[in-house]
């Protein structure tokens, strides 16, 4: 299929419209993912959070649930994260996503199963870096996005990975509907990448009592960026397990970690010497240190909390500032749907302006 909306990402990816799911830590599950592709978009499965021996089962839950191509996503420092790689390339998944760790003979390995390569990055630099090293594509994400996140905005660094790198280009970070997917293509960009919108549809597998905590969340300055919670930036809604973290004393918030720590470890099958090999792997990273090493595990845990034990008071809800233009859940296929009928009309206003002169 062939007209405005079909990109080179179309081609790569294997989906019908230039719109993609972003692998939310314990969100990007099967059902979501699935929704996303039986929709016409590009899903992907939230690899890294998978429990170790559950990734093979998992990849088969998509499978079993749409006939469409999907991803999966992974970072070296998770404890199963060859588990993930093997499990990706046996079962064909047709494209990988991630951040920190592959390097060159791990995206080699990708590549030559015939999986497209497509980090996320929030810098510039890391763009290049990711392309000198193989990908097939980069997802840019502006500060606009959720979780960890960078300082540039996307219609800066947009434009920027776009004149420095010679790959398709995806953009991440504020997209929420029609006309943000024009604009991405009119910079140049091959498609948009989202995913507090697709954490907030009823396709998605947060509680509603989390769901209605984003939907109130109508102040985008409330969308904040901390470093409290495990030394780096990453965006929240702002909430009383935020705000309580941030006014704790650091070596309260290292005890935390700490305890959060060992629960982690049991429950990924870890044990003091795994835990020991594990950190030293963060801390050689090129976002590793002491504090944020240390502090890690917080992240996973609280998050849990809030996205999947469904208390948004106790837990961390992370967000993209886009969370505010969000008013209603609706299913995927409605929001793919109106995202594609609302970019058609823009376009078609777009060239009857341009008929006019």
């Amino acid at each position: 299929m062939s007209g405005p909306l079909h990109t080179i990402l179309c081609d790569l990816l294997g989906c019908r419209y230039p719109i993609v799911q972003t692998a939310m830590g314990w969100v990007a599950d099967a059902k979501l993912t699935a929704a996303t592709c039986n929709a016409g978009g590009f899903g992907f499965l939230a690899g890294a959070t998978i429990e170790p021996g559950k990734v093979e089962a998992a990849i088969a839950d998509v499978r079993a649930r749409t006939d469409r191509p999907f991803g999966v996503n992974f970072h070296m420092f998770q404890p199963n994260a060859e588990e993930v790689l093997e499990a990706v390339i046996r079962n064909r998944v047709r494209a990988v996503s991630y951040g920190r760790g592959p390097d060159a003979r791990t995206i080699r390995r990708l590549k030559d199963a015939g999986i497209v390569c497509m980090p996320t990055v929030g810098a510039l630099k890391h763009a290049v870096k990711a392309v000198e090293l193989g990908a097939d594509v980069v997802t840019i994400q502006g500060g606009e996005g959720g979780g960890h996140t960078g300082a540039v905005p996307t219609t800066v660094l947009l434009p920027q990975v776009l004149d420095a790198v010679k790959v398709p280009v995806v953009a991440a970070g504020g997209f929420a509907d029609g006309r943000g997917l024009v604009a991405a293509l009119a910079f140049g960009a091959a498609g948009i990448a989202m995913g507090t919108r697709f954490l907030m549809t009823t396709d998605s597998p947060v509680p509603r009592s989390t769901l209605d905590r984003y939907l109130k969340a109508k102040d985008a300055s409330q969308i904040k960026v901390s470093t409290a919670v495990d030394g780096l930036p990453q965006r929240f809604i702002e909430n009383e397990e935020l705000k309580r973290i941030e006014e704790m004393a650091l070596p309260a918030r290292l005890a935390m970690s700490a305890r959060y720590a060992r629960r982690w470890g049991k429950e990924a099958g870890l044990g003091p010497v795994g835990m020991a090999r594990l950190a030293l792997r963060v801390m050689s990273g090129d976002d590793g240190g002491f504090r944020s090493t240390v502090m890690a595990a917080n992240l996973p845990m609280l998050v849990q909390r809030g996205v999947v034990a469904g208390d948004p008071v106790h837990g961390l809800l992370p967000s993209g500032q886009v969370a505010a233009r969000i008013d209603r859940l609706e299913s995927c296929a409605e929001l793919i749907g109106g995202i594609v009928e609302e970019a058609r009309a823009r376009i078609a206003a777009l060239s009857a302006l341009s008929a006019a002169d």
